[in-house]
């Protein structure tokens, strides 16, 4: 896992020709900022840390935190879980090259923020009829009966703030890895604007990635000529 940030959307060719929407994320470079243990904390984590930031705009216990441990000013943090087998030290620096053309990944962000809206825009709701006659055309219809239930249902679609929330897109397919350039391009689209934090990980549904297509050449076997049928030989034998 590592965490990044949204540059914005390009376009990108395949070797077979075709055209695909991408995404061209920074990723990186991330710095483990503390790691936990399950002798001292009961489970395995490494906290990883992005972005430059000013002294003044972080806490007094933060400062202190990184001036102890001899490490870089970081903007955001983030502790990730660790597998079984995943071990970092304090100071490992973590890039782009954690992830290859092929991978699955999920890409965590936090959508564009909208403000207020109506139910229209905001749950896709039909509207009522334009025609002639009709005064509420984007306005809230019913919302419950008033003698049973006599309440609204929980979970009732209505007006109220749109976006800013965290949103997670899954199985995106890395389509190119830049170490150099700490740059990942990957398929399709990802929550937020340009800037924006990202959480990039390995797909948790499908952590093996695409499987390499392998074309299999089947020989056809020939088919042998089909067998003279034998000439029935016919008796001539006296009737009885």
């Amino acid at each position: 896992a590592i965490l990044g940030k949204k540059l914005g959307m390009t376009q990108y060719i395949n070797k077979e020709g075709a055209l695909i929407p991408a995404t061209a994320l920074e990723a990186g470079p991330c710095v483990v900022t503390d790691v936990k243990t399950l002798e001292k904390h009961g489970y395995k984590a490494a906290q990883l840390g992005f972005g430059n930031a000013k002294a003044k705009h972080l806490s007094n216990a933060l400062k202190v935190n990184f001036e102890k441990k001899k490490l870089p000013l970081k903007r955001w943090l983030k502790e990730v879980r660790l597998a079984p087998g995943e071990n970092y030290e304090i100071g490992q620096e973590i890039k782009a090259d954690v992830f290859k053309a092929g991978d699955l990944v999920d890409v965590q962000g936090t959508s564009i923020g909208k403000g207020f809206a109506g139910g229209m825009k905001r749950w896709h709701w039909g509207g009522s009829p334009t025609s002639h006659g009709h005064t509420s055309h984007r306005r809230v219809g019913s919302i419950g009966a008033s003698s049973s239930p006599s309440r609204t249902w929980p979970d009732q679609t209505m007006p109220g703030h749109l976006g800013n929330v965290t949103r997670s897109v899954q199985n995106l397919e890395v389509l190119k890895v830049d170490v150099s350039r700490n740059l990942i391009l990957i398929k399709g689209s990802v929550a937020g604007g340009d800037n924006g934090l990202l959480f990039i990980r390995r797909s948790l549904k499908r952590p093996g990635g695409i499987p390499e297509k392998v074309i299999v050449k089947i020989q056809k076997k020939k088919k042998d000529p089909p067998k003279a049928s034998k000439q029935s030989v016919v008796g001539t034998g006296k009737k009885k």
